[in-house]
């Protein structure tokens, strides 16, 4: 199966590079072994390697091995860091961050992105979104949003 092209960060190579460079670009300092970097990412281990190889390979990431895991992590100090940090946040970032927020707040059953970014993230042309749609479903003070 061709990998789909990210409509919201074209430059990348695929929604896949797309979802595992923001998993470490969101947490730059933390480092995770490709298997739960491919967990994280919803991404198949042979699909996570290549992709983990061709980035640590151009130094965009780095690996450290611990026996036979590769511990991969962000390289903060790539020249391009900041800019691919910049796109990737752009086209995947709130697929990671608002998880994040949201885990632990009590009441939450589910939450859901939708609307023009998260039709873009599905692959539906149209124009640059300007917002990101939430809708969270559960028994959930408001007061508890505004951490």
């Amino acid at each position: 199966m061709k990998p789909s092209v990210p409509l919201l960060s074209p430059i990348l190579r695929s929604d896949t590079q797309g979802r595992l460079l923001a998993q470490l670009f969101a947490h730059p300092q933390r480092e995770v072994s490709v298997s739960e970097l491919a967990r994280l990412a919803e991404a198949t281990l042979p699909t996570a390697l290549r992709d983990v190889d061709r980035l640590v390979q151009g130094g965009y990431l780095t690996e450290r091995r611990v026996g036979r895991n590769r511990m991969i992590r962000a390289n903060e100090g790539h020249p391009l860091y900041a800019a691919l940090k910049q796109i990737v946040t752009y086209g995947y970032g709130p697929t990671v961050v608002i998880p994040d927020l949201l885990r632990g707040l009590p009441g939450i059953d589910a939450a859901y992105i939708y609307g023009s970014w998260a039709a873009r993230l599905n692959g539906e042309p149209g124009t640059d979104p300007n917002d990101i749609d939430l809708l969270v479903v559960g028994d959930v003070e408001p007061s508890q949003f505004s951490r």
